[in-house]
């Protein structure tokens, strides 16, 4: 943490720095491995981040095609009741029933044609939904590989710390399943 020229160092900061400057081959490569397991962290974090944006996004635009198609529906109804209110009239006595045939002709094709739109709007509220709902799969997949990158970061600085050559290849071995788990997520929206 820095202010006023002062700076503290956590532990592993330290050792990194440390080996850094020294000649010890396994600090050496543990410095380089968390260094590149930082980069590829950081990299899957930023794409989880977008994709979580974009499923956000598609979630809105769902809502929004939902609306409209509500809004069709609630005039789909208004039509139905002035036709209803046409072929009630048409039973009246005293009432020329050709004018109101015809507007009952009218309210039938135009409820069709606001059907259909309605219908159309339902289907596009449907498939931002179904997009919506891969990219947060796909979010989760780069979750899941920024989380085994941090892990491995993890145990990186405890190797460090141990100088344990086991736990340099569990560190690896972590690293490899996060970097699989990218792989995988990249080739899944691709």
């Amino acid at each position: 943490m820095s202010g006023q020229g002062f700076h503290v160092h956590g532990p592993h900061d330290h050792a990194v720095e440390h080996a850094a400057h020294g000649s010890d081959g396994f600090s050496n490569n543990i410095a380089v491995m968390t260094a590149i397991l930082a980069t590829v962290g950081a990299a899957f974090g930023y794409l989880g981040g977008a994709t979580q944006n974009d499923a956000a996004l598609f979630k809105n635009n769902a809502a929004i095609d939902k609306t409209e198609a509500a809004n069709r529906w609630n005039y789909y109804q208004a039509k139905s009741a002035k036709q209803n209110l046409a072929e009630l009239a048409i039973t009246l006595p005293g009432v020329d029933p050709k004018r109101y045939e015809t507007e009952v002709a009218r309210y039938k094709q135009e409820k069709e044609d606001i059907k259909k739109d309605a219908e159309k709007w339902e289907e596009s509220s449907k498939e931002w939904n179904h997009k919506s709902d891969e990219a947060m799969h796909k979010h989760h997949q780069w979750a899941l590989a920024t989380t085994a990158e941090q892990i491995a970061i993890s145990l990186a600085a405890i190797t460090l710390l141990t100088r344990k050559k086991w736990m340099m290849g569990l560190a690896y071995g972590v690293a490899g399943v996060g970097i699989a788990l990218g792989v995988m997520a990249w080739l899944g929206g691709h």
